[in-house]
């Protein structure tokens, strides 16, 4: 749900130039999986397109491909410092932590409420996409690596990256899924 979301609202701004969005899981249980019916659903009666893609796990060589890591609630955090070992950098921050308002974001995986996701996913993305620092206080985006809210919704890995652009990964709920953003020229 946060790709496409935060892919949206990037269109919408008029930087989608500025983006190329890729995602990744945290397990192995939804890998090759497209995203969860319900995410597909409240997008649609949303009017936010539905970015194509299929669950594939991060892996722990691509912490030094990010800036930032970014995840949806503490299960997910838990499965990135399992994958990644320690955060030396400071790159692990939570989607809502962005926001005037912390906390986990509401999982549908377990309640079916895919509504509450959204406005928890769609105020954690806006605040990024307006703010363009980190929680913690970074002067600015380079690459940013957080973690999206919905079992098994990642999009096929992108073909190539350039170093010069935001970087941005979400990881989703359970089987947590990766999102990955990069600011600067070239292609999304």
């Amino acid at each position: 749900m946060a790709e496409s979301v935060f892919t949206e609202l990037v269109r919408r701004a008029g930087r989608a130039g500025e983006f190329v969005i890729d995602s990744a899981a945290t397990s192995t249980e939804e890998i090759g999986n497209p995203p969860h019916h319900g995410t597909i659903a409240k997008l649609r009666e949303v009017g936010i397109p539905v970015v194509a893609h299929r669950a594939r796990q991060v892996r722990r060589a691509e912490y030094g491909d990010w800036d930032h890591i970014v995840y949806m609630d503490d299960e997910n955090a838990r499965a990135l410092y399992r994958i990644f070992g320690k955060d030396p950098d400071g790159k692990i921050s939570r989607l809502l932590d962005w926001t005037d308002r912390p906390g986990d974001v509401a999982d549908p995986w377990y309640t079916g409420n895919f509504d509450a996701t959204y406005r928890d996913v769609l105020a954690g993305c806006t605040a990024m996409l307006e703010t363009g620092e980190n929680p913690r206080s970074l002067s600015r985006w380079e690459k940013i690596h957080a973690h999206e809210c919905d079992k098994g919704t990642t999009p096929l890995p992108h073909p190539g990256l350039a170093l010069d652009r935001l970087d941005l990964q979400l990881y989703p709920f359970g089987a947590g899924v990766a999102q990955n953003i990069r600011k600067g020229p070239g292609r999304i």
